[in-house]
């Protein structure tokens, strides 16, 4: 038994998709991805419960901590630019095992961004509709909880029913919502700054670290989670018009432009409302009803709606495409790696996807498993930075025109250092439900996986 056969590079590889997304639409997407509930949501909660004011220094450890891994990904993306985006990459250097477990816990944590967001959406539009007086049966207002009454969030279903339907179509037009709502975002966001800073209070950043240098750290391992999303865009690579160029200037540059948002709005925020006020559901909406400018508060409520949507549309996106890499592999079932004729996109693994996180939005509250998206993702990025160091001895340096990590090995190893301190920050209920799910995907890869493997068959003609 095999468990590290190794992929044979094909950057030059036929592809069945249709490369017509340019560096906006990488930028695009990425930042649809990241900035969601991190800058609507994240940020009070972690105000009050971690760091404080602090929490600024939170987002700037967290930040440098995901530009070291996003360094990774740019040079891998630039030199194998193929669909798969962490899976594929690994397993070209680490074998398939190593690779799936990538891909399991990439899967794991696109399914829970899509079915959570799709949760919160729908309570922001129910909290919406029950401004106008309008209110669902209970039954169909949340996930399956009989002791609260509740069976199915119909809300979510639907909108994940909408979005499965829009990223079925050509990659073009399911990114064209996504890229409009980007830019409702930056509008709200830039309404906040704009409008917030004159009546930002320099005493409330007092104290500025109440909970000391524990509370930051711990804080900066739960804004992690609003950091992920990066890596869509290294799902799109077969998409990409010069993908070796594009997908790594795609990556740095979403990271880039989501870390400055969110250190100047908790800035804003903590100087506007003290920060043990801010243990609400909406603290951007909240701080401009703090100031008694309800109506601007209403107006970013109903864009942070708006755009949660692209959040959901670049995570199913994603989910998508990982699914479609994978069955091509032969480690999921292969009516997954048909592409539609006439839309030439992964329909049938788009439909998989919508499926499985149509059943988690409607019928599961989530709760622990955000954490355990964070352990996962922080997880897959340890095994990315020892990967650049694998690549680097198997192809040498990246040649004129691809990108390159500086500084190799000591950046991917202060890499892997900075996400183990992060994940010994987590809980340990995170760490038993982190390692059921290994188990999981574990059991997945010998049932199934390693004996329908595409390098299987290769070596056992007969199977095929």
């Amino acid at each position: 038994m095999d468990l590290f056969r190794k992929k044979v590079i094909q950057p030059e590889r036929v592809t069945n998709l249709k490369k017509e997304l340019k560096l906006k639409d990488l930028i695009m997407l990425g930042i649809g991805a990241i900035i969601g509930t991190g800058i609507f949501v994240v940020t009070g909660a972690a105000s009050v419960e971690y760091a404080g004011p602090a929490l600024i220094l939170s987002f700037v450890i967290a930040g440098i901590v995901v530009v070291l891994s996003g360094l990774s990904f740019a040079e891998f993306a630039s030199r194998i630019p193929v669909l798969g985006g962490a899976y594929s990459y690994l397993y070209v250097v680490f074998g398939e095992f190593i690779a799936w477990l990538a891909g399991w816990f990439l899967i794991c944590e696109f399914l829970l961004a899509v079915s959570s967001v799709a949760s919160g959406w729908s309570g922001y539009v129910q909290g919406f509709l029950a401004s106008a007086d309008i209110y669902l049966p209970t039954a169909l207002t949340a996930g399956y909880d009989p002791s609260k009454g509740t069976y199915i969030d119909l809300i979510a279903g639907l909108v994940i029913v909408f979005v499965t339907l829009w990223v079925s179509q050509e990659a073009k037009k399911a990114l064209r919502l996504n890229n409009a709502m980007v830019w409702v975002k930056f509008a709200i966001i830039a309404l906040f700054i704009v409008f917030g800073v004159f009546f930002v209070e320099p005493t409330n950043w007092q104290p500025f670290m109440p909970f000391g240098f524990s509370g930051v750290f711990n804080g900066a391992a739960l804004v992690f989670f609003a950091f992920l999303g990066f890596d869509a865009v290294a799902m799109a690579a077969e998409e990409v018009e010069d993908a070796k160029k594009n997908v790594p200037r795609g990556i740095i540059g979403s990271i880039a432009i989501a870390t400055v948002l969110y250190i100047v709005v908790t800035l804003i925020l903590t100087g506007i409302v003290p920060y043990t006020e801010l243990g609400v559901s909406d603290p951007v909406a909240f701080a401009m009803r703090y100031i008694n400018h309800g109506v601007v508060g209403s107006i970013i409520s109903v864009g942070a709606i708006l755009t949660l949507l692209t959040v959901t549309i670049a995570m199913m996106y994603s989910l998508a495409r990982l699914l479609y890499a994978i069955s091509k592999d032969g480690l999921l079932p292969r009516f997954m790696q048909d592409v539609d004729p006439k839309q030439q996109t992964p329909k049938k693994a788009t439909y998989v996807a919508g499926a499985f996180a149509l059943f988690f939005a409607a019928a599961f509250p989530l709760n622990i498993l955000a954490e355990l998206t964070n352990i996962a993702a922080l997880s897959y990025l340890i095994l990315m930075s020892l990967g650049i160091i694998k690549l680097r001895k198997m192809l040498g340096e990246p040649q004129k025109g691809e990108f390159k990590v500086p500084f190799v090995p000591v950046l991917p190893l202060i890499s892997v250092a900075s996400c183990l301190f992060l994940m010994t920050r987590l809980q340990m209920t995170t760490w038993i439900v982190f390692a059921i799910t290994l188990v999981i995907g574990v059991v997945i890869y010998f049932v199934y996986g390693y004996r329908h493997s595409a390098l299987q068959e290769m070596e056992d003609p007969s199977k095929m």
